[in-house]
């Protein structure tokens, strides 16, 4: 089936230099959180070398579910809970008007002259920070085979309002939803391999064609978790962008699997974490006291993964990562090669822009090192030299790389890794 995909507006950016903004730009808003001020936080990204901005624009919540959001209440997931874990490490709570706080952000953008790919993580981790699981709920009462149109049906009318408000030329694309292939958008499939690849895909087309329906001048388009090889016929062919997340963990895999980071609560190596990874003093898997059952299941991440960021000593963390990363470094090299050539291929075969928006080595704690240190800073390097050679539109010198987390502070590194890829 041929398919004309829509032309990138001519007044973007030739290349984008993106920074994960996430949902943190309006969960983390309170007294001294990153974004308290909106304007320092896009000043900021401006001397770092970045013109986009890349956010879960809450979709949804704000167009979709009918719910009153001008006193939006937000804040931690619970205690002492998800504290020391990355992106979830919300220290203060706050009340916003929601929708003002997106067009605040949407000014401040203009205002910087930044842009903004629009997208939503409704389905995976937004909610949970809501003091109330009426978002949580609204989200699930639609039927998974309709959520993909749904979402397209808000985009559609987030991107009328921005219009309304004369901002919608800060859009540098809409994505439907982050990482479809991992969250509530696979719900109801119950089947597996190459009949859930192709039931998804039936999905997102569909929504696809509702927000090119609505907004026939608007490019959007759905990303994906790594580059997913061996399921590229699973992208719909109505996608303006190729937008994947190459995340080439290596020697974080490693860790992963030793320990049971993401199986069974049951098979969790827990004396050998207590051993090698854990701090003095933390409690069994087994007896930790886990968050409230909606969030649980609003967020995502496996029970074991966060007790164990929340429980690191991050110093051994990352000493274990040094430890054996010269076991995968080859491996972790060619990987990251592999999936943008790959990428890329897949781009040019369609005839459509090429834009990685989340990398580079994985899930790390909140408090861990690695991929600001001597290794992980190399490797955003060669990942910003690699995506400027294969001609992406946009890529994004780590996760890691925004106000929100610790790697923020290293604005050297991140100028750097910005020119890589822009003067290329």
């Amino acid at each position: 089936m041929t398919y004309s995909p829509v032309p990138i507006p001519a007044h973007l950016p030739e290349r984008l230099t993106l920074t994960l903004w996430d949902f943190s730009w309006f969960v983390r808003t309170g007294p001294g959180e990153p974004f308290e001020d909106l304007d320092r936080a896009f000043a900021e990204a401006v001397e770092r070398g970045y013109n986009t901005i890349r956010i879960c624009a809450m979709p949804y919540l704000l167009f979709g579910s009918g719910l009153d959001t001008t006193a939006l209440r937000l804040g931690s997931m619970g205690g002492e809970y998800a504290q020391r874990v990355r992106w979830y490490d919300v220290a203060a709570e706050t009340t916003i008007d929601a929708r003002e706080h997106l067009l605040e952000l949407f000014r401040a953008a203009k205002r910087h002259n930044c842009f903004v790919i629009v997208s939503s993580w409704e389905y995976q981790q937004s909610p949970a920070f809501a003091a109330l699981p009426d978002w949580y709920e609204a989200l699930h009462a639609v039927d998974p085979e309709e959520r993909a149109v749904e979402l397209a049906r808000a985009q559609s009318a987030l991107v009328d309002v921005l219009t309304e408000h004369d901002l919608a030329d800060r859009i540098a694309f809409v994505e439907l939803h982050n990482e479809v292939q991992i969250g509530h958008l696979t719900e109801g499939l119950g089947m597996a391999g190459d009949e859930a690849v192709l039931a998804l895909h039936d999905r997102l087309e569909r929504g696809l064609r509702m927000f090119h329906d609505l907004q026939p001048e608007v490019p959007v388009t759905v990303n994906y978790a790594g580059v997913p090889v061996g399921e590229m016929r699973g992208v719909p062919h109505n996608a303006d962008v190729l937008v994947v997340h190459p995340y080439v963990y290596g020697v974080l895999d490693a860790l992963i699997e030793t320990y049971g980071l993401r199986g069974p609560i049951e098979e969790y190596a827990q004396e050998a974490a207590r051993r090698e990874l854990l701090r003095p003093g933390a409690p069994d898997l087994t007896e930790w006291t886990a968050g409230e059952a909606w969030r649980m299941h609003a967020m995502i991440v496996s029970k074991p993964e966060i007790y164990t960021h929340d429980w690191c000593d991050p110093e051994a963390f990352d000493r274990w990562l040094y430890d054996h990363y010269g076991e995968h470094r080859l491996a972790m090299n060619s990987r990251l090669t592999l999936w943008l050539e790959t990428a890329a291929d897949q781009a040019a075969a369609r005839q459509i822009p090429l834009v990685l928006g989340e990398g580079w080595v994985g899930y790390t704690p909140k408090d861990g090192r690695f991929e600001e240190g001597p290794v992980g800073a190399q490797i955003c390097r060669q990942a910003m030299a690699e995506s400027a050679r294969v001609g992406a539109w946009g890529s994004i010198v780590c996760s890691n790389a925004a106000p929100q987390h610790s790697m923020w502070a290293d604005a050297d590194l991140q100028r750097e890794a910005n020119a890589i890829f822009t003067r290329a």
